[in-house]
């Protein structure tokens, strides 16, 4: 028996073989070797310690997800080392599969160190006494609290091994010693395995050394180790590494002690940062977000305002939303986490899970990959089945998601794919975006998608809704595709799908490409079919034409003087020509368009609102209008300098043109007041009753030789235009209209009725609806009726309330109206606490 000299290079084995199951879910997709510690790999640490004591040539030891490892490290080369990988086809053991490479490995002393546990051991002593001992295995040794989780080796004054205890119970622990898995070994070990078979060091191995009294010592190691074998000791381990008991290098600049950063993160002034904290590369983290103590944030990931990040380890390209409460936690990778959500202590998220608003992770749970967490869920036990994609891509408006988060170019690419193999090839789309950054990233990859498919493609660019949707009625496109934010929240892209006659697809259309998307069932063209992009023809001039056609005639000479908040919207570059062909005089505030800053939050169109309250009073202008959502919606302020908005702008439109006798039918929401319908059905005109949604409300107006039709977020439809909201053309019509009457629009609203509607929210978790919408059915009101066309309503002479379920939130809608706006208040009141109880007695 010889050992190896001090002149020849060593090399290194790393095991790296390892499946993990302990630490799932976090290891499903990924072998337990690339699981992060301070956002670098495990075994990257463990390369890291082999370089810094000399050690470059290196072999792994691969099976359970090995193209993973090799992906990530290759030759080793970045690293500055020599890496060769040995694959195990089948599983050999911790001996076997070292034995699989001693081709590798028979010309000088080798360290075994394991890829998955981590260290800061001082390779560079352990060798000296290895040598200094004469050792044929030298284990390296580390004391522990609790050793009855590991292997005991008990030796003898001069380090000589004595004995192995495999796991002992607490009346067999006789020493605090155990077995890190880190050995010194001469080539000779070789000679007592044979080749593919499984074998051991611990069980087989060693033992053999152990009764032929071959030299074989212990090294006590004096540093850090750490056997990350269950989710416990991950999140030890990070605490370990954060709070310094390593003397591992911590990726990214410290700032100042305690706290690490890595390149190009960008972090808000008011965020707050507790150390001890590892933020990551490539991380944007916003206004009055609090991170740690505690906290590992992986690059590339985004945290919203407000959230709160503690104790807690986030893997990469994950995102936690406005208001969101992470606490002890583990967070895979490119992990959705949605505003107002809450993850307890203990929840493992496995990669690539969305979990949506307002949901609740509960302590100790683990959440599987590839998993979607609906709205409003409290999720109590570990989930561990299921599908991967949620059960519908199309939501109220169409596809809507966080802007390069959910909604990517991969899955707007899928989503072209869909649509257009559902169309056929040839067939005309036409496409729009708002101004946003995000909308033309989306956009481009949707229309290179539809080209795939053969179909032709005419470009609109960015002009305003209502442009799009009469071009659409108006070309011999079959459908069209719109990419804007979505209205009210700036996060959101938003991709609407629409008709020939620019309304949205009908449900059934939806479900078709929504099965092909799932199915990834694409049709792809032949090369030399591929479909061609155009620009539009003229359809700004089209479509001012057919306007100006649909005004009142004789209104005389006099040209109304109105205000426009264009809102930083589309409708800016053109809107000005239509109001001067209509012989209205403009003045026009936030006139160009941006899309970022146009106002969707209640605070944003508040400010916006108060702004053109003044200008309107100053200048004494007829009314102030502000456009909302690309020109879909408007809010008027009157010649008084009073906002009009909801029922009475819509009461007001409709009167005026009640009055002239230009409107037959008009269609409006069941939860529009009834007064409404009374005073339109005084002027002669019908009135259609139909669901609450815009959609429905589109539907219905398309579909029954409607007039009018409009609900109380400023939005009209003149369905002899076109199939959506026009807030180009109401606001004319209201101008004219108003001065073929020669009346202020303040004397129109002074006539109109009181509407004593109140409206109150009443968040129900899904799986309680179904229970309390029964009950609500079995509910016998003396003395009143009962009407089911969407919701239950219960109605009198005097009185309604409407109770409705969200069909994409977790909760009740309760409206109510009366003679009073008290007794509505108390009407809300009364049904709201009815829907609270019957949520207790729903299975």
């Amino acid at each position: 028996m010889s050992t190896n000299g001090g002149g020849d290079q060593i090399k290194a084995v790393v095991m790296a073989g390892g499946e993990g199951s302990r630490l799932r879910p976090i290891t499903v997709n990924l072998p337990k070797p690339l699981v992060p510690i301070a956002n670098r790999p495990i075994m990257w640490h463990i390369v890291q310690l082999l370089k810094q004591h000399g050690v470059s040539d290196i072999v792994t030891t691969l099976h359970y997800l090995a193209d993973e490892i090799q992906t990530t490290f290759g030759d080793g080369s970045e690293l500055g080392v020599n890496i060769t990988h040995s694959l195990e086809d089948i599983p050999l053991g911790t001996a076997g599969s070292v034995k699989q490479a001693e081709v590798l490995l028979r010309d000088s002393t080798f360290i075994i160190i394991s890829g998955d546990a981590l260290t800061d051991c001082d390779l560079t002593d352990a060798l000296r006494f290895h040598r200094e001992k004469g050792s044929i295995a030298t284990l390296v040794l580390s004391r522990v609290p609790n050793p009855r989780e590991f292997g005991i080796v008990m030796t003898k004054p001069d380090g000589r091994i004595d004995r192995f205890l495999e796991k002992p119970d607490w009346g067999e622990v006789f020493s605090d010693t155990v077995n890190t898995g880190i050995y010194i070994l001469e080539p000779e070990v070789f000679d007592l395995i044979e080749s593919r078979t499984k074998a051991d060091w611990s069980q087989d191995v060693f033992p053999q050394l152990l009764a032929k009294d071959a030299p074989m010592f212990g090294y006590v190691m004096d540093g850090y180790w750490c056997d990350v074998g269950t989710l416990e000791q991950y999140r030890e381990a990070q605490d370990d590494f954060l709070n310094g008991k390593t003397k591992l290098d911590v990726p990214g600049e410290m700032i100042e002690p305690g706290v690490w950063i890595g390149e190009n993160s960008i972090i808000d002034e008011s965020a707050v940062l507790k150390k001890p904290v590892c933020i990551g590369s490539n991380v944007r983290i916003k206004r009055g977000a609090k991170i740690g103590p505690g906290a590992v944030i992986g690059d590339s990931c985004l945290i919203e305002e407000r959230a709160s990040i503690r104790r807690s380890v986030m893997w990469d390209r994950s995102y936690a939303g406005i208001d969101t409460e992470i606490v002890g936690a583990i967070v895979g990778s490119r992990v959705t986490i949605k505003r107002d959500s809450r993850l307890q202590d203990g929840s493992v998220i496995g990669d690539r899970t969305l979990i949506d608003v307002g949901s609740t992770i509960r302590s100790k749970v683990k959440i599987w990959p590839d998993k979607v967490i609906e709205r409003g869920s409290t999720v109590t036990m570990s989930l561990v089945v299921g599908n991967r994609w949620r059960g519908a891509l199309f939501r109220d408006l169409g596809v809507a998601g966080l802007s390069n988060i959910e909604l990517t170019p991969d899955f707007a690419t899928r989503l072209g794919l869909a649509f257009g193999s559902t169309l056929g090839e040839g067939k005309e789309v036409l496409v729009v975006r708002d101004s946003a950054r995000s909308s033309r990233m989306l956009k481009r990859s949707l229309m290179g998608a539809l080209l795939s498919t053969g179909c032709q493609v005419t470009d609109m660019h960015g002009q305003p809704m209502p442009v799009f949707r009469h071009a659409l009625g108006q070309s011999s496109a079959v459908a069209g595709i719109s990419v804007r934010k979505s209205p009210g929240n700036n996060r959101l892209s938003l991709i609407e799908c629409l008709d020939e006659r620019g309304a949205y697809l009908d449900r059934n259309k939806e479900r078709k490409i929504e099965a092909t998307f799932f199915r990834e069932d694409f049709h792809r063209t032949d090369p030399d079919r591929l479909g061609m992009i155009e620009d539009a023809d003229q359809p700004v001039e089209q479509y001012s034409r057919s306007l100006l056609k649909l005004l009142p005639k004789n209104v005389g000479e006099r040209r109304p003087k109105i205000v426009v908040d264009y809102g930083y919207s589309s409708v800016s570059p053109i809107f000005p020509g239509i109001l001067g062909k209509a012989g209205i005089d403009a003045l026009a505030l936030n006139a160009y368009n941006d899309a970022r800053s146009a106002p969707r939050k209640p605070s944003e169109i508040n400010d916006h609102l108060a702004n053109l309250q003044q200008i309107v009073a100053n200048v004494q202008c007829e009314l102030g209008v502000l456009m909302l959502n690309e020109g879909e919606n408007v809010i008027v302020v009157d010649d008084q300098g009073l906002v009009l908005s909801g029922n009475t702008l819509f009461a007001a439109m409709s009167q005026l043109m009640a009055e002239f006798g230009h409107v037959g039918k008009i269609a409006m929401s069941v939860t529009a007041p009834k007064r409404l319908e009374e005073l339109l059905m005084r002027q002669g005109a019908e009135v259609v009753r139909c669901k609450s949604g815009i959609r429905d409300l589109m539907a219905a107006s398309v579909s029954d030789s409607i007039s009018l039709a409009g609900n109380d977020e400023g939005g009209f439809i003149f369905p002899a235009f076109h199939a959506g909201f026009d807030g180009l053309l109401s606001t004319v019509l209201l101008s004219k209209y108003l001065q073929l009457e020669e009346r202020k629009l303040s004397e129109v609203v002074a006539d109109l009725p009181d509407f004593h509607l109140a409206f109150q929210s009443v968040d129900c978790p899904w799986e309680a609806k179904g229970g309390v919408m029964r009950q609500l059915g079995e509910l016998n009101p003396p003395n009143q009726k009962v009407e089911l066309i969407e919701g239950i309503r219960f109605y009198d002479e005097q009185s309604w309330v409407l109770i409705l379920p969200d069909g994409y939130e977790p909760s009740f809608h309760v409206y109510a109206e009366s003679h009073s706006l008290l007794e509505s208040q108390s009407l809300v009141r009364e049904y709201s606490e009815k829907v609270r109880e019957f949520q207790k007695s729903s299975p």
